[in-house]
């Protein structure tokens, strides 16, 4: 898929998840057919055989899921997409996968809701539900691409993630991220940093699957290669049996919630345009932060200081950076597909006398950059 000097293409974003998962080494997917989100799976039916990688399409995404993570603990790096409806039905299996510490990458191609909503329309409206869609307490990773490159490098890096932390990572893509084309020019698989799961150094007798590491993330070994050991959705020891002690029980949850708290620094990305000098700064991901930028640019040319904070990583939402831009920023405006949902975690951490202004469209229609200069023109 990818030539060892690197090419240039014409891709679909979806396309381009494709590509980035087959650079990551992905060798199994299973998955239900959903729009906007097919292309995935179509093209990784062809693919992943031709390198003895397996696909599998499932009766539903409850099972797609569920295999996914079944193919994960016996070794392979596993993926599945899906949308709307079909992310709703992941969830339970999504929190199985947190708690037993289980690697897979998660691709969300938002579209319209709730229900079976526009299926062919964008929407930014599964932002709340990747964080807190799964029950209890738990560690998750989200990253948000708004282009077609950066499908490509937020799919390597979503695998690198979930495999150095043992967490599952969701992509959250949209209906225009997914179906629009750009030219792109892809590294060399040489030139691609490729992470992989830490296996144990000790032997199959000595070895404990849920131990306390020096990182918090303890190494996983491969169901049939010689570790014995069990999986469960309850709460757990070291050993991986249930348990109902308070201090085995707090040793689990601390460890767990300490993957996207102390390391933040590794997982947070997100880009700065234009905010050296700005006096207003816009909020906004995926599709919306590609209109954002060009009605910046146009804000710009009339003398109005403003500047865009795009974040590439949803969760853990970037608190620090946020709260330390929005110390010389007077006005924040949060541009979103959807009736309000990460102006919440922005209104949380900016500073309390800055003003925040919510610009919000969730008809199925993306933004154009008019709208968006308007905003900005009313509030400077």
């Amino acid at each position: 898929m990818i030539s060892p000097k690197g090419n240039v293409h014409f891709l679909q974003g979806n396309e381009a998840i494709v590509k980035g998962a087959i650079a990551a080494g992905v060798r199994f997917y299973a998955g239900y057919p959903i729009t906007p989100s097919t292309e995935i799976a179509e093209i990784l039916s062809e693919e992943l055989p031709k390198l003895g990688g397996k696909y599998i399409q499932m009766e539903d995404e409850m099972g797609s899921i569920a295999c996914v993570i079944g193919a994960s603990i016996a070794g392979l790096k596993a993926m599945t997409a899906t949308s709307g409806p079909g992310f709703s039905l992941m969830q339970e299996n999504i929190g199985f996968a947190c708690m037993a510490e289980v690697p897979c990458v998660i691709v969300n191609v938002q579209r319209v809701g709730p229900s079976t909503g526009i299926p062919t329309h964008p929407a930014q409206g599964d932002m709340m539900q990747a964080r807190w869609g799964t029950h209890g307490d738990h560690p998750i990773i989200a990253l948000v691409p708004s282009s077609v490159r950066e499908c490509f490098d937020l799919t390597i890096k979503a695998f690198n993630l979930s495999e150095k932390y043992r967490v599952p990572v969701i992509i959250l893509s949209d209906e225009i991220i997914g179906h629009m084309r750009e030219k792109v020019e892809l590294p060399s698989q040489d030139s691609i940093e490729i992470i992989n799961r830490i296996k144990p150094s000790v032997p199959p007798e000595w070895y404990k699957p849920y131990d306390e590491s020096s990182n918090g993330v303890p190494p996983m070994a491969n169901f049939g290669e010689g570790y014995r050991y069990n999986i469960t959705g309850l709460t757990h020891d070291r050993m991986g049996f249930p348990t109902l002690r308070a201090d085995e029980t707090k040793e689990l949850m601390n460890r767990l919630m300490k993957k996207t708290t102390y390391f933040k620094s590794d997982i947070i990305m997100l880009e700065e345009f234009m905010l050296r000098d700005a006096e207003i700064m816009v909020f906004a991901y995926g599709s919306v932060a590609r209109v954002a930028k060009a009605a910046v640019r146009m804000a710009r040319e009339s003398g109005i200081k403003v500047g865009l904070l795009k974040p590439l990583t949803a969760w853990p939402f970037p608190k620090i950076q946020v709260e330390k831009l929005s110390r010389k920023i007077n006005t924040v405006i949060v541009a979103e597909l959807n009736a309000g949902q990460m102006v919440y975690e922005v209104e949380r951490v900016i500073r309390k006398d800055a003003r925040i202004e919510r610009l919000n469209k969730f008809d199925g229609e993306l933004f154009t950059p008019g709208e968006i200069l308007d905003k900005i023109t009313e509030v400077s």
